[in-house]
């Protein structure tokens, strides 16, 4: 619960940095990029298939907020590991995204656990009709160890 709601707070300021930023809700400029990741997530001398889901809401062309939730089902020696997180994103380009979040690790098995996590991202979008797909490749800060994620996400905006 305390992990929760320091998750909580941590959302609450990056959104509010979002919402501070000059220009962030320009009229018009709403849209939302729903998509799916399949990749791999290199960590501790092991690298696992890794798939899940990311959503995001950008508030102009240069600022977003937005949430990707992930799952390694080999990981930890089979336990398994499903990862949340919260992430603020920058556009510096059309195609280029810049991201960092934070969220929790959750470790399966006979004493599962969750740990903080602290994200670092970046994906560059090629546009196929309506359609992205989005090389990416991200950090995670976990418990003072680092985790390697990187593969594809395939984006539908509307």
């Amino acid at each position: 619960m305390r992990s929760q709601m320091k998750s909580f707070l941590k959302f609450a300021l990056y959104l509010s940095i979002a919402l501070n930023t000059t220009g962030v809700f320009a009229a018009g400029n709403s849209h939302h990029f729903p998509g799916v990741f399949v990749g791999y997530t290199h960590a501790q001398s092991e690298t696992e298939f890794t798939y899940g889901f990311e959503y995001e809401y950008k508030f102009n062309q240069s600022w977003g907020v937005g949430a990707i939730y992930e799952k390694v089902d080999d990981a930890h020696h089979g336990d398994g590991v499903s990862v949340k997180v919260a992430k603020l994103f920058y556009h510096p380009t059309s195609n280029l995204r810049f991201g960092i979040g934070f969220g929790e690790e959750k470790i399966g098995g006979y004493h599962p656990h969750t740990e903080d996590l602290y994200r670092i991202s970046a994906s560059y979008e090629h546009h196929v009709g309506q359609f992205g797909i989005a090389p990416t490749i991200a950090v995670d800060f976990i418990d003072g160890e680092e985790a390697y994620v990187f593969g594809i996400a395939l984006v539908r905006p509307f």
